[in-house]
């Protein structure tokens, strides 16, 4: 009995201890989250600063450019004293300010002709500042300055200050759990960044950029300057520019930080960003548009998940929950759909919905391992066939060019090659480790390109059937375009993002005017520009490839897919307000 009784002891006392060292294993590993939870935050915290630091030394660096080329310009009646004592500092000896007051008289002599009005106050090198910021044929529609904001400029009690050229562009947007795309999620998401107000002073952890405005045309008396004084202005970039670009006149290559934020940048192969200037054609010539007006709403009555518009332009096809309903928008007063194609299950919404070329054949796909294939050469239209593939969803469709293969992105990361003839499952590129949520294909048909939420871009040769090229980011790819014309990918991400990739140089452009989640995006047919939409409600156009924002649209609800006209005149987006919008753009 006391060997039992000793034993029992025994037990308990391992029982206790065991237990104890649960608990104390229990303690370990939510300490351990914890920590891990704060290295992530320290560490985007300390990536942005990383960012402002090189920010802010390339600031210093291009005013101290401009001020030691401006400052022996200004004479006496036009600088402040400190300004004196600054340039004779600089210019040492007896003989330096000899030189530096006959520059004055002879400077003095220009200045005669100038406006008074620009004379009577220190605020002088703001007026020089103001180059024009568009070309003359489209005032009213130029590209918005990367970085350099006129209306700033041209008020007298708001001269250049440290504050006032804080960069637009930090880290990443921090990601939170769940994405709420008005009544259910409507994006292939497992994480989505929360939309963040535009402010003009950003934060460690947001993307920052005010909304777009029109140009202001050349400030009065600036026509009047001399040669001589706006050419110290133009000091040379700091970086050469990418793919031969030339510095877009209004901002002389390096004035990003003049006022307003830059917005469009330029990452070399070895992860340095620069403000992107932009050429002086940014927004001039055949193939560009000015703007967009809305000439059209389609009440659809759930959320407009998939759009497509037909070739010739006459009809739109939008897909919500359980349905697609064809508008004919010949007719902008039609309100009412001519017809509705009901797919899959009624609660299941429609992810993608692609018209082969010739028109007479829609594929759809969503939340359904099925794709639905519809006769629309019928009177009425009609399912001919039904793909069946073991993904529990389909998140984007391709068409090849020649109509006979179509490609669909599956929830388990799969991409999965149909016959369209046989109907047939004939192949899947397997790769990504998550959701394959976006897809565009070559105009040779040869190459194609997908995005995860693995946050991977991938690219696969048709022909061999196989992997080329992977691209590694830091957020969830929610949306991607190749441009027709071949060498850029556009891809929209998670974290606000648009990111304009070169397929076979390592530089590529960031782009930052989004506030939130880039849902999708689509190349004009010229590709000479794209757009992109997110759940910030904002349908943006952008400049190939160095992103010079062309027009902005904001819509009252998440702006979940987009499509583009064959002829490149119209765009229709589908939203979270239970509508499509219809746009015609104007050139």
């Amino acid at each position: 009995p006391m060997v039992q009784n000793e034993t029992a002891v025994s037990m308990t006392n391992i029982f206790f201890s065991l237990r104890s060292l649960k608990l104390e294993c229990e303690k370990l590993a939510s300490e351990k989250t914890e920590m891990q939870r704060h290295y992530v935050m320290y560490y985007e915290m300390s990536y942005g600063l990383n960012i402002e630091m090189h920010k802010q030394a390339e600031i210093v660096k291009r005013l101290n450019a401009i001020c030691a080329q401006v400052i022996p310009f200004l004479s006496q009646e036009v600088s402040p004293p400190w300004l004196s004592m600054l340039v004779k500092t600089q210019v040492g000896g007896g003989g330096g300010r000899m030189r530096t007051v006959e520059r004055s008289r002879r400077v003095s002599a220009l200045l005669d002709c100038v406006p008074k009005s620009l004379t009577q106050t220190n605020n002088f090198t703001a007026h020089v500042v103001q180059e024009p910021g568009s070309p003359r044929g489209s005032p009213a529609h130029s590209p918005r300055e990367n970085g350099l904001d006129k209306n700033r400029l041209l008020k007298k009690d708001a001269p250049l200050s440290p504050s006032s050229i804080a960069s637009s562009s930090s880290t990443p947007s921090s990601k939170s759990k769940e994405t709420n795309l008005n009544e259910k999620s409507t994006t292939p998401v497992s994480k989505s960044s929360s939309p963040i107000s535009r402010t003009d002073a950003p934060t460690p952890s947001s993307t920052s950029t005010p909304g777009l405005r029109t140009t202001s045309g050349k400030a009065a008396g600036i026509e009047t300057l001399a040669p001589g004084l706006r050419t110290p202005l133009a000091v040379p970039c700091s970086y050469p520019g990418p793919f031969g670009m030339v510095p877009h006149p209004g901002m002389n290559g390096d004035l990003s930080a003049a006022g307003a934020a830059a917005y469009s940048f330029h990452v070399s192969a070895d992860g340095q960003m620069q403000p992107v200037p932009f050429p002086p054609d940014a927004l001039i010539g055949p193939g560009i548009p000015r703007h967009a007006r809305q000439i059209n709403t389609l009440s659809h009555g759930e959320v407009v998940c998939a759009v497509t518009i037909s070739n010739p332009t006459r009809h739109v096809y939008t897909g919500g929950k359980g349905c697609v309903k064809v508008w004919d928008i010949s007719h902008p007063g039609n309100k009412t759909p001519v017809s509705q194609l009901d797919c899959l299950n009624r609660d299941n919404y429609i992810r993608s919905c692609r018209l082969l070329p010739d028109g007479r054949t829609l594929i759809v796909g969503g939340e359904a391992s099925t794709l639905s294939i519809w006769d629309l050469a019928t009177p009425t239209p009609r399912i001919k066939a039904e793909l069946t593939s073991s993904a529990p969803a389909c998140y984007a469709l391709a068409i090849s060019p020649d109509s006979k293969v179509c490609f669909s992105c599956c929830s388990d990361g799969n991409i999965a090659v149909w016959d369209l003839h046989n109907q047939t499952l004939v192949r899947q590129f397997q790769g990504h480790t998550d959701g394959a949520s976006c897809i565009d294909i070559s105009n040779d048909g040869t190459k194609l390109w997908t995005g995860g939420l693995d946050n991977t871009v991938r690219s696969w040769d048709l022909r061999e059937g196989r992997q080329l090229q992977q691209h590694d980011f830091t957020s969830q790819i929610f949306s991607l375009g190749y441009c027709p014309t071949g060498e850029w990918l556009a891809v929209g991400m998670e974290n606000s993002n648009v990111e304009v990739l070169h397929v076979t140089k390592p530089d590529k452009y960031q782009l930052h005017l989004h506030e939130s989640c880039v849902l999708s995006l689509r190349f004009a047919h010229c590709g000479k520009w794209f757009v992109s939409t997110g759940k910030d409600n904002l349908l943006n156009a952008w400049r190939t490839p160095y992103g010079a924002s062309i027009f902005q649209s904001k819509e009252s609800s998440s702006v979940l897919s987009c499509d583009i006209s064959i002829d490149d005149k119209y765009i229709v987006t589908g939203s979270g307000d239970k509508k499509a919008t219809v746009y015609e753009v104007i050139y």
